[in-house]
């Protein structure tokens, strides 16, 4: 089943058992599926509906920083519970560990041998790890080896 049918249907259960939280989240979801689709003239396949779920994820963990240090608990809480939703659809997030190792392989392949050559290294790590882990969390781990790698 394609992730765009199983939004719906989602939709459909939620709307079926007044889940207010889920009805709200997925017709965001779906709404913002639909413009990306608008934007790109063409249907979204799994993947690019992974990579629209991935941004409103972000989205929602930008906001809880903000809400967090605005002293607004409530509003954090609220998106908490739509990422953690959100997250439901995404694949499942890399361990430290999984990231390093391929951010490893990454420098052996490009030869890359400080920081200066983290560009070659991302380019190659961010279309392995898209989705499955956050583009913050890879760089700041390739900073640390590649820095260790130069000095």
């Amino acid at each position: 089943m394609s992730l765009k049918i199983r939004l719906d249907d989602d939709l459909k259960t939620a709307m079926r058992s007044r889940d207010v939280l889920r009805r709200s989240v997925l017709r965001m979801l779906l709404s913002a599926v639909h413009n990306e689709e608008i934007a790109k003239q063409m249907e979204l396949d799994d993947e690019g509906i992974t990579g629209v779920l991935g941004k409103q994820a972000q989205q929602r963990r930008e906001s809880i920083e903000a809400f967090t240090q605005g002293q607004r608990q409530d509003l954090a809480d609220k998106e908490k519970a739509e990422l953690e939703f959100i997250m439901t659809y995404l694949p499942e997030q890399m361990s430290r560990e999984d990231i390093a190792a391929v951010v490893k392989k990454a420098i052996a392949e490009t030869g890359a041998a400080g920081p200066q050559d983290m560009g070659r290294v991302m380019s190659r790590v961010m279309p392995e790890v898209r989705g499955k882990a956050q583009g913050r969390e890879v760089n700041a781990i390739a900073s640390e080896l590649l820095k260790g790698a130069g000095g």
